[in-house]
This record gives C-alpha cells, structure tokens and sequence, in this order.
C-alpha cells in the first residue's frame, strides 16, 4: 500500500445509522398520499373559487334581470294610465270662455272612473268605508265625531283620504273620521 491510499478516508457507519437513512417503503407511499391529498386540496380551492365567481355572477344577473322586470312592469302601467292621462289633458286645457262648469265635472270624473278602473284590474282595493270598523292597521284616524248610537261606536264615521292595498300590502292608510263615545258617557 502506498501513503496516499492511506489517507484516503473511507466512511465509516456507526450503528446507529448514521449518514442517509433508505427510505422505507412506508414513507413512500406516506409522500404519495400527501401528494394526492396536496393535489385533492388544490382541485377543491379551484372548485371552490369558480363557484364563489359564478355565485357572484348568478347575483349580478339576478340583480339585472329584477331591475328589468321592475322597469317593464313600470311601463306596463304608465301605458295603461296614458287614456286617463290623455282625458286629463283634454279637461285641463277647456277653453273656459265655451265650457260650463258641468261639463269639466264630467270630464274630471270620467279621468277618476278611467285611473280608478285601470289600478284595480293591476290589483289596487280601497281602503276604508263609512260604517266599517276602525282598523288601525289599515286606518289612520285623524278625529273623532261623537257616536249618535252605541253600536257606532268605533266605527269609521268619514273618510278623509282613501287607503289603498295592492294585493296585500297596504300601499296608504285611509285617513277617516272614528265615531266615539265622549269618555264621560
């Protein structure tokens, strides 16, 4: 042997295993799974955002679509106000040299039949009769008018301002005048 082979070094391994260990096939299949679940994890974050992106489109369009239906049933309406409009129109500018007092009644009246007809075929009711019984949640009383019976007692004696329902929301109170019995009686 010669004084270079010497002093070449040559590893030794303690019993301990020191150096690299080998893996084991455990830890292989360990990293495989870790993998598979790494790439599982990513599939469901990518999921995840393409449902959060079309859950935020779905809402805008919904968003539109109501907007759009909102302005058509807005001009559906105003289409079917415009006769009574027009009739209005006519009445308004009467030449009042040549017309009578009768005859603007009619016309004002006949705006009223035409307004009133064309809301209750969308669905609008009054509110509010003489003789009915007060119902605060569809009448605002405005006065009292004392009761020429018992029987009238809380009962709508006047309407000053007719309430109005579409379908069943209260659009407005009807304002009304309550008989009621002076509290001394």
């Amino acid at each position: 042997m010669s004084a270079d082979e010497d002093t070449r070094e040559i590893p030794i391994e303690d019993e301990a295993g020191g150096g690299e260990p080998e893996p084991e096939a455990g830890d292989a299949e360990e990293a495989v799974a870790v993998e598979d679940r790494e790439e599982e994890l990513r599939a469901l974050q990518d999921q995840l955002l393409r449902l959060q992106a079309e859950f935020q489109n779905y809402r805008k369009r919904e968003a539109r679509e109501r907007a759009a239906a909102w302005a058509r049933a807005k001009g559906d309406l105003a289409q079917k106000l415009l006769g009574a409009l027009d009739d209005l129109h006519r009445v308004a500018h009467l030449d009042p040299a040549v017309t009578a007092a009768p005859a603007v009644i009619d016309g004002v009246q006949l705006v009223e039949r035409k307004l009133v007809d064309t809301l209750r075929r969308e669905g609008l009711t009054p509110v509010g009769e003489g003789g009915e019984p007060f119902d605060p949640n569809l009448h605002e009383a405005i006065g009292m008018w004392p009761a020429p019976s018992p029987e009238l007692d809380g009962t709508i004696a006047a309407v000053t301002v007719p309430g109005y329902k579409l379908g069943a929301q209260l659009l407005r109170p009807a304002q009304v005048q309550v008989y009621g019995r002076p509290p001394d009686a």
